[in-house]
This record gives C-alpha cells, structure tokens and sequence, in this order.
C-alpha cells in the first residue's frame, strides 16, 4: 500500500516498480500539425504568387524593366545562342504580345502560347532556350520547325555551300565527311584556278584520243587540286572538294567502342544526299567547320539527340547542344547506352601519349 501511495504522489522509492504511474511518464500528445492549405490551393510566395505562376510573374517584371530600359535580363544567354541583339528584337515582340493580350496570361501555359506566337520565326532550340529560362512548358510545336534551317545568314557564317548528293565512302566518321560543290555554283565559278579549266580541257581531248592513261592522270592531277569531275545522271560535273568537320560535335573515331554506329547513323541523314552547309571556321587540318542540313533537318541536333555524338563543349557553347546531349543520356540512347562510354578526346589524347611513348623507346 505504501509503494502504491508514493507512486501516486510521485515519491520514487529507489525502484522502478509502476513506472506508468509516474507524472513524467504520461504519454506524450504532440501538438496537432497546422492546417492543411485548402484542396486545390497553393500557399502564396513572398510576391503573392504561388510557386507554379512565379515565371509568369517573372516574365512580366523582365516585361515592364525592358519597356523602361531596353534591357534583357543577364541570365537569358545561358539558355538561348543568338545575340545580344537579337534577344532585344524578341523581347520588342513579346512586349507588344503582352500588351495586346486580354487579360493578361495567369498560368504557365498561357506564357508559353503567348511566347511562342510571338518568336514564331525564331529558331526552335531558342525558343525552347526562353521558355526553359521562365520554367515554362513547351507547347506542341510543328516538328518541321525544330530542324528548319536559318532563313537568314546566322551571326559568324562565312559562306554558305550546297553540295552534290554526298558519297557514302566520303564519310569518315560521325562528325566529318568529304563534300563536293558544282564549279556552276555562282561562288564557285569565278574562282576556278585556269590550271584547273586547262586540265579539264586536255583530259577531254585525250579520252576522245582514246588515250585513257593520260586522261587517268590528268585525273589524278585535278584530285591534287582539290577537284574532281563527278559523273551526274548523263553528264560530267567538275566539282570543288571540301573536307567538313562538323560545328559543335564530336563522335566515337572508328576504331571506338560504338565509332562504326555512329558512322552508319550519320551515312543514314546524309548519305546520298545534297546537304546545305553553314561555313563558320577552318581549322588546323584544313577542314571547313560549319553547320550542316539537309531536307531542312539540322544534323548536329540527330546525331545528339539519338546518342551518336557528344556535345562538343570545348569548342560550342550552344545551350541546345548541351540539352539535347543531356535529353539522349537521360534516355540511354546510342552510345549512352553503355553507361560510361569513352570520350572521343580522351581516346585521341591516349592514343598521341603512347605514340610518343612508342618513339621515345624506339
């Protein structure tokens, strides 16, 4: 009776006998938790927006700073290529946009339509570029637009050229290939060496000769020239020749892990056909480095997107390349599928060290 008295007046006897009689080990109630937010609705930031119509908000800051200023926000050229400049001209058309729309957009899809209808003629990977800087959806667009090539001369091209239909054999690897280019292009016809003319000239006169070893060589001779006469159809064409190394890409070389697919991918987009080619560069090889398309689909953006090369990061910028580079990993396409495939600069960089190694035991 004693040990049940001091147990309810919370005397400890030295014991542990009726522990749940004591007041320090009643049961414990946590406070209840808050109240949810009402179903359907979000809690409201520190502007009064909720967290899904931030960008909107934001979009319609960058808006009303731009029409007091002139100024695009600093962080857009992380996300988008062009300009400057250009970036300017879009903001001018989404301000106009804007205040032609009644009411206002309120949700995230709204801003997207109304983005996208005013940069209609942008470049597809700029406009997704825009919309990925306000976190917005990217509407149902027509495919087409994605890959249609510039319809003006993009900033640092140099020249542009369209080729003859491109031999399967002229393609080395997934990133360069050798092209050809009719002398009846205008830009090609007044820049004929004479040499050139007078070779094609005798070779003619030899095979009406019948004398087939001099015209095999005078062959030879125009090939050392950098032409070559490529039989179309029914007819000859002297054609200029140009070894292309594709801008802002970089694919397996053929004796890596996955060089032959991505070889075959690239004979697949291109193989047989006439391709037009943005000229930006020269580089140390001799190689003309530029921007291919065909049929209006822009080859870089295919050979990324399915996993046939690496984003070339080194060398290009774009912030489209490193998101279709990135959309192809995610996926465990082509080349990614291995899981950690070899860099194709690392491969060549191994290959010079023991080459070097090599000669210096030797």
């Amino acid at each position: 009776m004693g040990n049940i008295l001091r147990c309810f007046k919370g005397e400890d006897s030295g014991g542990d006998h009726y522990p749940y009689y004591k007041p320090t080990s009643r049961p414990h109630y946590p406070p209840p938790p808050p109240a949810a937010p009402a179903r359907h609705q979000q809690p409201l930031g520190p502007h009064g927006v909720t967290p899904s119509t931030v960008g909107v908000a934001a979009l319609a800051h960058d808006l009303l700073n731009f029409e007091s200023t002139s100024m695009v926000p600093d962080g857009l050229s992380q996300h988008v290529a062009s300009s400057r400049k250009a970036q300017v001209k879009w903001y001018k058309n989404m301000l106009e946009a804007y205040k032609n729309t009644t009411p206002p957009p309120k949700t995230p899809v709204d801003a997207s339509h109304l983005i996208a209808r005013a940069l209609h003629m942008i470049q597809r990977s700029d406009l997704e570029g825009i919309l990925e800087f306000y976190n917005f959806p990217i509407p149902s667009l027509p495919t087409s637009s994605s890959n249609h090539q510039p319809s003006s001369l993009p900033e640092g091209v140099q020249f542009v050229l369209n080729t003859l239909p491109v031999y399967d054999k002229c393609i080395g690897d997934g990133d360069g290939f050798t092209a050809y280019v009719s002398t009846t292009d205008p830009r090609e016809s007044a820049n004929v060496p004479l040499e050139v003319h007078e070779m094609v000239i005798a070779r003619t006169q030899a095979r009406q000769c019948r004398d087939y070893q001099s015209a095999d060589a005078l062959l030879s001779s125009l090939d050392e020239a950098g032409y070559k006469i490529i039989s179309c159809s029914d007819d000859e064409v002297l054609a200029r020749k140009y070894r292309i190394r594709m801008r802002g890409i970089d694919a397996p070389e053929l004796k890596m892990p996955y060089g032959k697919e991505s070889r075959n991918a690239l004979v697949k987009l291109i193989g047989g056909k006439s391709v037009k080619i943005y000229v930006y560069d020269l580089d140390q090889f001799g190689r003309y480095v530029g921007d291919i398309y065909c049929n209006n689909v822009f080859i870089q953006e295919q050979m990324l997107k399915n996993g046939h090369a690496w984003h070339f990061k080194t060398y290009d910028k774009r912030p489209e390349f490193a998101r279709w580079e990135r959309e192809a990993k995610s996926a465990n396409r082509g080349l990614w599928a291995s899981g950690n495939p070899e860099k194709p600069w690392d491969w060549r960089r191994d290959q010079r060290n023991a080459r070097q190694e090599a000669i210096q035991v030797y």
